[in-house]
């Protein structure tokens, strides 16, 4: 966990996904029957999960920071996020408002288009890869990964791994308040996180 904090505040990945995704509004996603919001399932306080379809769509017209969670039916970690890091409270409310939520299925075989910008399913063995589950995680797919995007769809970070609801609160903070503009992670921690936590 520390190596890959430490990573997150030394090597910060500037890479961008802009390249090719600028706004197609006369080839806006396609609503497919069933293909809506995933929260649908979920109860009214639970994270509002979109298709990435849908928060690049979204991402248009009202500008605001992406969350995406990359991962795959058999990833026994991702089950646990979802069950634990992604039910909590803190978190929930601070996705909601601060957030597009995207659930990505990395092994997703339907061709993913955004903008005038097609990612497309490879087939690998027995287990193949979606190009932008590549992209996201800059070639060096792990799961679950969470990646965080700009307002304006640019990378911020891709963080592999699982993470505890208060750690997850501490990273999501730390982007979705611009402290990582401001300051390295070690030091929000200390200096600025303090109780932003709510007490259980």
């Amino acid at each position: 966990m520390k190596r890959l904090l430490s990573s997150l505040i030394i090597f910060p990945v500037m890479l961008t996904l802009q390249t090719g995704f600028k706004a197609d509004t006369a080839n806006k996603p396609e609503e497919k029957p069933g293909a809506g919001k995933l929260a649908e399932a979920e109860p009214a306080e639970g994270i509002q999960w979109l298709t990435i379809e849908e928060a690049f769509a979204k991402i248009q017209k009202e500008p605001r920071k992406v969350l995406i969670d990359v991962y795959t039916d058999w990833c026994g970690w991702c089950k646990v996020m979802d069950r634990e890091t992604f039910k909590d409270k803190a978190v929930t409310d601070y996705i909601n408002k601060k957030f597009y939520a995207v659930k990505l299925d990395a092994e997703q075989k339907g061709t993913i288009k955004l903008g005038d910008k097609e990612f497309k399913y490879l087939a690998q063995g027995g287990r193949g890869i979606n190009e932008i589950a590549l992209a996201l995680t800059n070639n060096q797919p792990s799961y679950p990964t969470t990646v965080f995007l700009d307002d304006k769809f640019n990378m911020i970070q891709p963080l592999p791994g699982y993470l505890k609801a208060k750690e997850f609160h501490q990273i999501i903070t730390f982007f979705g308040d611009d402290y990582h503009k401001k300051q390295d992670f070690e030091s929000y921690k200390a200096k600025t996180y303090g109780s932003l936590y709510p007490a259980k």
